[in-house]
């Protein structure tokens, strides 16, 4: 059983930053990442951690901008991301499964909203 907390949303302006944070509790073998939910859109896998080789993927849309970001030790997750745009609106969910990367998992947090606008 896992337990995932986010914190960090709120709103920014275009090309800002933010980070997001993701509290881990409990324990298994999965991918974890992140997956955004923008109104009347589909859910996007934004980015997740592999759980059998720890290598990263982002989606296209995110690339070069968001950085995922894994401490063991403290059992934190993070997402940060820069230059900011208002399509990356959206709730924000820290989660945990098989294919994250596809929007799909096992575990979600609550969810955060991340706004961005002028």
């Amino acid at each position: 059983q896992v337990q995932l907390v986010e914190s960090g949303g709120g709103s920014v302006q275009p090309g800002g930053s933010m980070r997001l944070s993701c509290t881990i509790r409990g324990s298994g073998y999965y991918s974890i990442g992140w997956i955004r939910q923008a109104p009347g859109k589909q859910r996007e896998g934004v980015s997740c951690i592999a759980a059998a080789n720890d290598n990263t993927y982002y989606s296209d849309s995110v690339v070069g901008r968001f950085t995922i970001i894994r401490d063991n030790n403290e059992r934190m997750l993070y997402l940060q991301m820069n230059s900011l745009q208002p399509e990356d609106t959206a709730v924000y969910y820290c989660a945990a499964g098989k294919n994250v990367g596809r929007a799909s998992a096992d575990y979600w947090g609550q969810g955060t909203q991340v706004t961005v606008s002028s």
